[in-house]
């Protein structure tokens, strides 16, 4: 199974940018999509967005669409999730996730992905 590894969160000022990583804690030759989930305290796990492995175009939740760039460097094994104009309400543990159906149309139900990572936080002040 594939152990995947988020990094790159923090406290930020509102209207700040942050940018997380995802890849796996060893090189894998295992292909997947990649999705990007949050969950604040007391709230549901929700989609933040996905990306196929094949560099398909992501796809995002409406609440982070122009705001948030989800990308992949496949010789780095590492996808990216670039956060621009952040706000109060972003802040949240964030998880990575892979998909080994890796099929279109990608997957927003987070019960659905077969491996995780153990998330990084990520705090935007006011």
């Amino acid at each position: 199974q594939v152990q995947l590894v988020e990094s790159g969160g923090g406290l930020v000022q509102a209207g700040g940018s942050l940018r997380l990583s995802c890849a796996p804690s060893s090189r894998t030759s295992r292909k997947y999509a990649t999705g990007w989930f949050r969950q604040a305290p007391g709230k549901e796990r929700e989609f933040v967005g996905a990306i196929n492995w094949r560099l398909g175009e992501p796809q995002y939740a409406d609440s982070v669409k122009g705001r948030f760039t989800i990308s992949r460097d496949n010789a780095k094994d590492t996808v990216y999730l670039q956060m621009n104009n952040l706000k109060p309400e972003d802040t949240a543990m964030y998880y990575c996730a892979g998909d080994l159906a890796s099929q279109l149309p990608l997957k927003t139900n987070w019960h659905t992905y077969d491996f995780w990572g153990r998330g990084t936080q990520v705090t935007v002040s006011s």
